[in-house]
């Protein structure tokens, strides 16, 4: 097997997914009583067609891909961070604050607003990685149940103490950056910003340290197989902490780029309802945690968002069909765990393992 084929072969099950999701989409339209060429072409030009609704997928995409980048790095360590949305919100409350109660030259404050979103984020994560290895309580939990703490938490900071009292604030939110913090765009006048860039970059860091370090093998072994790297001598409680922060940090900066990048303010609920965090994990299981899928899938679902838009603009066909192709998604990534599952539990029970 060459270097090329290990390298296309885990994309090969998305990529089956994705058609067969193509395919479901196809039938709802059918039922709607929709054109299937023609819906697609035009969720086609939703996402893609013209240089500001193809940046304005990747701008969508941005927060989804850090935050997909993260859970994967978790789940490739054998953690399952659920926690995205809590660690993000997090990560943008902070960068919204340092944003804008920092003195200093905006370039400084904006790397700074960045590296405080991606501490919040991993120090939220870790917590729950720090009840696991103290306490026992179990991650797949505490990480859910976290989200709700973070995401009311926030809320109550810009319904009270932070709110943005000017007259046109009817909503709970912190007062506007100053467009001196804000990141750059990458095109003048279009939505893409450099928060993109740095998403791929991660997605790139993250396949050479999995790939090509020390780290990365520990990482894969103890996912792999917990109890031969038990013996190999990897420790599972502080490679759970650091898998955690990692994972937390990444989903923290990808709430402070969408910050910075996008809103220029905290607003309670914009993040929770963009189902950012939610479609990043999703992007991470259908490309079954490689980065660079993960990259992929996670563009992939901003274009459904985005396209689905312009289906509902220019068409009968609702918006939701693109929802239906990710239901389909979700149903393969749950038959894919589920097959795993038995096939693990059946090699178990033939060699007289403990399940």
């Amino acid at each position: 097997m060459n270097k090329w084929t290990k390298f296309t072969l885990p994309l090969l099950q998305p990529l089956a997914a994705i058609i067969v999701g193509l395919l479901a989409g196809a039938i709802a339209i059918l039922i709607a009583g929709g054109d299937i060429l023609q819906t697609y072409a035009e969720m086609w030009k939703g996402a893609f067609g013209g240089m500001y609704f193809f940046t304005n997928t990747l701008s969508r995409a941005t927060p989804i891909i850090l935050i997909g980048l993260g859970a994967a790095f978790a789940f490739r360590a054998g953690f399952f961070n659920l926690g995205a949305e809590g660690q993000m919100v997090f990560g943008a409350l902070s960068a919204a604050l340092v944003g804008l109660y920092m003195p200093g030259p905006g370039w400084l404050v904006c790397i700074v607003a960045i590296l405080a979103g991606v501490v919040a984020g991993g120090l939220w994560s870790v917590m729950a990685g720090y009840f696991d290895a103290r306490f026992r309580v179990n991650l797949l939990i505490s990480t859910l149940l976290l989200n709700y703490v973070a995401v009311l938490f926030a809320g109550y900071l810009v319904a009270y103490p932070l709110k943005d009292r000017s007259g046109s604030a009817a909503m709970a939110q912190s007062e506007m950056l100053d467009n001196s913090v804000w990141l750059p765009k990458l095109i003048s006048g279009m939505p893409l910003h450099v928060g993109f860039v740095l998403a791929v970059l991660a997605a790139l860091i993250i396949f050479v340290l999995l790939k090509r370090s020390v780290i990365g093998y520990e990482v894969r072994m103890l996912g792999g197989n917990p109890l031969f790297a038990l013996f190999g001598g990897v420790k599972r409680g502080p490679m759970m902490l650091g898998a955690m922060f990692f994972s937390g940090g990444l989903a923290g900066l990808g709430g402070a780029v969408e910050i910075l990048g996008s809103q220029y303010r905290y607003i309670d609920g914009a993040l929770s309802t963009a189902d950012y965090a939610w479609t990043g994990i999703m992007a991470a299981l259908l490309a079954g945690s490689h980065p660079i899928g993960t990259l992929i899938a996670s563009i992939f679902l901003a274009a459904l968002q985005t396209g689905g838009m312009g289906v509902e603009r220019n068409t009968e066909v609702p918006l939701e069909v693109g929802a239906i192709i990710q239901a389909v998604l979700i149903l393969f990534i749950s038959a894919r765990f589920t097959y795993s599952f038995l096939k693990r539990r059946k090699g178990n029970k033939s060699d007289g393992t403990a399940v």
